[in-house]
């Protein structure tokens, strides 16, 4: 079985978010692979390791990504491909484009990828990239069973639980619960280290990006406004009362 993961770097979730001149700033930042795909990462490993195959891990990004494929190459992702060519960035229909490319240099029986990043909350890449490659797909699953070239998956629907089934070729995006990431290990990590990552432009995909433009933009980035502290009313409840219609009428002129 051949099964291409999607991964994108991202900020650790415990850095603090910090604008300058209307964009995040990544001075001082630490990057981690982004908490979904790690599931996908994990899901992958975990088929290859019961049932034999190969994995890939694919990301568009920055060449610090690298180092988010060194993680997935340790924990047992047998080959990386990183596509930093800048010239390809840009919102999820340009990305779910670009890895549709990548997707079509083979042929794969299974893509995994996290249901969203944790820095946009689109989870619109997985998605695209079904549609664009016409095969069928299903978000947010919890687990996942493959047996004689079929799937089945569960997934979480408002409360309850949704069982799917489907032929491959598939691409599934994975939620909170489908497993628990491993660690690398020391020697995965050496090992890692020796692995090479395939390095991708525009023109290696044979893509013309002035034909794929984004069909969104950032217009603007800002942190939310501090919260002022509350105030408590005291005294009886008529008191209370007489002093929160004076304070909605005077200070927050609502009423």
């Amino acid at each position: 079985m051949k099964i291409l993961v999607l991964l994108k770097q991202t900020f650790d979730t415990e850095e603090k978010i910090v604008l300058s001149n209307g964009k995040v700033s990544e001075e001082g930042v630490k990057f981690v692979i982004n908490p979904y795909d790690e599931y996908a990462v994990e899901e992958a490993v975990a088929i290859k390791e019961r049932q034999g195959g190969e994995v890939t891990v694919v990301t568009v990004g920055p060449s610090r990504a690298e180092a988010a494929l060194r993680t997935a190459l340790a924990v047992g992702v047998d080959k990386a491909i990183i596509v930093d060519d800048e010239s390809v960035f840009g919102d999820e229909f340009r990305i779910a484009k670009v890895l549709a490319a990548v997707a079509k240099r083979d042929q794969y029986d299974l893509i995994l990828g996290g249901y969203m990043a944790v820095d946009d909350g689109a989870a619109q890449v997985g998605p695209r990239l079904a549609e664009e490659l016409e095969i069928p797909h299903i978000s947010t699953i919890t687990k996942l069973e493959i047996e004689s070239g079929k799937i089945r998956v569960e997934k979480d629907v408002e409360g309850d639980t949704e069982i799917i089934e489907a032929a491959l070729p598939v691409l599934l995006t994975a939620q909170q619960g489908l497993n628990e990431p491993r660690y690398p290990s020391l020697p995965g990590i050496m090992k890692a280290k020796k692995k090479p990552i395939e390095h991708l432009a525009a023109s290696d995909l044979g893509l013309n990006m002035e034909e794929i433009p984004s069909k969104s933009e950032i217009v603007d980035q800002y942190l939310p406004p501090t919260k002022t502290a509350g105030k408590v009313l005291e005294g009886e409840l008529p008191h209370q009362v007489s002093e929160l219609v004076e304070m909605l009428r005077n200070e927050a002129k609502v009423v």
